[in-house]
């Protein structure tokens, strides 16, 4: 017998999805994180999962983790103390930024504070020009002296960032073999090492970000893996990143930024692995937890990727006002609506909702811990789409009548409206809020979503997504069975995988075939390393090539993705052509005639596939046992309707459902509204049809 194990830590709940690869089953867990130790809801959720279905955890063969820890860590400020060394000159560029305004006439703008002071960062006499030679010799004296002034302040951990070291890594390379040589003791990031990219202001966010997060996650998984160990696990324990691959715990003590948006990337890749199943190729990706939602795009079976985000906004999720990073990830827009989003009436007199949140403790008023600030799930309580009886399924009972009174006092008295239409408008910002979110992510990548479809999957999701929908104008939405714990399936389809990006501009027409396959193998044999130290055969490691390309002076650029399985000698010749068909997918015009420029050279190393049985059994799924458990009275505009309550596990494939309906499972609720239709598929999807009511 052999298991694998799926781990989600989100902000509100640690999701767990097990995995009976012989008999291809999968078992299911939900519990409160543990947010001053999020390790200890992974170990007590582990030995809970395991001694219900009689698996001993020497039998998993692996756990895959996806976790908030380093965004939460960056966003609350709980990093280590964080030195940095710079070129002289340098000092403030952290401070400098990109001097821009996010908010043109908002006179009281507010940015995040670096996350290395001015006092805990030190010049260093050294120089690299653009072209990479060295203009001026790094001083290895300094160097020293310079660590030594940094560790008397206290530091535990050390950014190392030169100019133009993308461009030579020489010198940063250097300074590290002092660092490591002098004080061992310290965390050390070099910028080049993590992100070896042009704009230094980005590049040495990055790199503080690693730095500032290092020693705490490493933390982390060295608590998780000897609890793992004591407990008598032996298999592979695996590391989700943001741009949908894994890691091995030594890559991820190494590279943290990358783990950054880990667990919400893991949903957007199932839903992605769903498509395919599906044959539906484009996706709308809702994620909705507790805490915040997350939306992502699948185009053509892949969801769209970028290499920036910003973390820790300041200003209402406005572009500018956040930390820039510069790592491959899932492109995903974030919205602050979960299940523990308080509301408020505002300065205007109008409902506001989130993204202040409730968190898992003290959580919604209805979770009965102390919270008296209405939050979302308070609202869909009222509204009658959740049983108190059946939140997880029993095992955790609400408290209506709290939630009925934090939304009276909050919401309804101030607005003069009953509670029940206070919990609608809640419900319904929202709604509007996650749709305003999709229309405008998609219009800003190009991505026509009318003929496309929606996944809705976490333990809010579900009962807010045929709203959303029908406000976006998309025909279908697919609620997957074990919805609530959709991102802990996505851990257990990611392959090993690992990314490099490289800058080293240079025009096309002045490079021959050999140059550009031999700046590829290069990247190619180093993206590889991470992936056969973790155990994955050379002849079983797929290499992804894209390039960053423009015309000659622009200042910036469109990524080029090059054929798999193609000639080098065959794609070069071919790299004009390339480049104008995805400027003018782009931009609808390639009437430039101007040289073309490569900026930056990617490759993406990815193990083998990671598959789940096809259509695999969730537990306590069967055709035997009546569907309908009951009625209950469910809010929808300006009433109460009487609506019929299913279990989902025991809806039979082809099985029909008119709404307004409510579909149970033990991790969230599927809300149909009336008018519209849904059919159970030969998967045990809920494949829902908008109506015309």
């Amino acid at each position: 017998m052999s298991y694998r194990l799926g781990v989600d830590i989100g902000g509100t709940f640690t999701d767990f999805a097990l995995f009976d690869e012989a008999r291809g089953e999968m078992f299911i867990h939900k519990q409160l994180t543990t947010p001053d130790d999020p390790s200890r809801a992974v170990l007590d959720g582990c030995s809970h999962l395991l001694a219900r279905k009689g698996v001993d955890i020497a039998e998993l063969v692996s756990i895959a983790h996806g976790t908030t820890l380093v965004t939460n860590a960056v966003i609350e400020r709980r990093g280590a103390r964080v030195g940095m060394l710079v070129s002289e000159g340098f000092r403030d560029v952290l401070d400098m930024a990109r001097e821009t305004r996010y908010e043109l006439f908002d006179l009281r703008l507010e940015f995040p504070e670096p996350l290395v002071p001015r006092y805990l960062r030190r010049e260093v006499a050294e120089r690299v020009k653009y072209d990479g030679a060295v203009e001026t010799a790094l001083d290895e004296s300094a160097v020293r002296a310079a660590i030594a002034e940094l560790v008397a302040e206290g530091i535990e951990a050390l950014a190392i960032c030169f100019l133009h070291s993308y461009a030579n890594p020489a010198h940063e390379n250097a300074a590290r073999q002092v660092a490591e040589r002098e004080f061992p003791e310290l965390y050390v990031s070099t910028s080049a090492d993590i992100f070896s990219n042009m704009r230094e202001f980005e590049r040495w966010t990055t790199a503080t970000i690693n730095a500032y997060t290092q020693p705490l996650f490493d933390s982390y998984l060295q608590r998780l893996s000897g609890g793992l160990e004591t407990a008598g696990f032996t298999g592979r324990l695996l590391v989700m990143t943001s741009s949908g691959g894994m890691l091995a715990p030594d890559a991820a003590r190494r590279y943290p930024v990358r783990v950054l948006e880990s667990g919400p990337a893991a949903g957007a890749l199932m839903s992605a692995h769903l498509g395919r199943a599906l044959e539906i190729p484009d996706l709308l990706s809702f994620d909705m937890g507790g805490t915040t939602a997350k939306g992502a795009l699948v185009n053509g079976y892949r969801p769209l990727k970028k290499y920036d985000l910003e973390i820790a906004r300041l200003h209402g999720f406005k572009r500018g006002s956040g930390l820039p990073v510069k790592v491959p990830v899932i492109d995903m827009v974030e919205i602050g609506s979960g299940g523990g989003s308080l509301a408020e009436v505002d300065e205007r007199g109008l409902i506001r909702v989130g993204p202040q949140s409730a968190g898992a403790d003290p959580g919604p008023a209805c979770y009965g811990k102390g919270g008296s600030a209405a939050a979302l799930t308070d609202a869909n309580l009222v509204l009658g789409y959740l049983d108190a009886d059946f939140f997880l399924g029993g095992d955790m009972k609400l408290d209506e009548a709290a939630a009925r009174t934090a939304i009276e006092a909050s919401i309804a008295k101030p607005l003069g409206v009953t509670i029940e239409r206070a919990a609608w408008g809640m419900h319904e910002i929202i709604n509007e809020d996650v749709a305003r979110a999709f229309r405008i992510h998609a219009s800003e990548r190009g991505f026509d979503y009318r003929g496309a479809s929606m996944v809705a999957f976490g333990g809010s999701g579900p009962a807010h997504a045929m709203s959303v929908a029908r406000k976006l104008k998309i025909p279908r939405v697919v609620f997957p069975a074990g919805a609530g714990v959709m991102s802990a399936f996505g851990l257990l389809v990611s392959p090993l995988a690992f990314e490099l990006s490289r800058s080293e501009p240079c025009l096309v027409g002045g490079l021959d075939g050999e140059h550009f396959a031999n700046r590829f193998q290069a990247m190619e044999a180093e993206a590889s390393e991470l992936l056969l130290e973790a155990g994955v055969g050379a002849p079983d490691i797929r290499l992804r090539r894209r390039l960053d390309m423009r015309y000659q002076g622009q200042g910036y650029e469109v990524e080029v993705a090059l054929p798999d399985g193609t000639a080098m000698a065959e794609i070069f010749s071919g790299l004009a052509e390339l480049f104008r068909e995805t400027y003018a997918a782009t931009f609808s015009s390639t009437t430039l005639d101007e040289p073309l420029e490569i900026v930056t050279w990617k490759v993406e190393a990815v193990g083998p596939e990671v598959s789940l049985a096809d259509g695999f059994i969730l537990e306590g799924t069967g055709d035997s046992g009546e569907a309908r458990k009951g009625s209950r009275q469910a809010y929808f505009a300006d009433a109460y309707h009487d609506c019929p309550v299913y279990d989902r596990s025991a809806l039979a494939p082809g099985m029909e459902i008119a709404g307004p309906a409510l579909i149970e499972e033990r991790e969230s609720t599927c809300v149909i509204g009336p008018g519209e239709r849904a059919r159970v598929d030969e998967r045990r999807n809920l494949v829902a049809e908008l109506g015309e009511a």
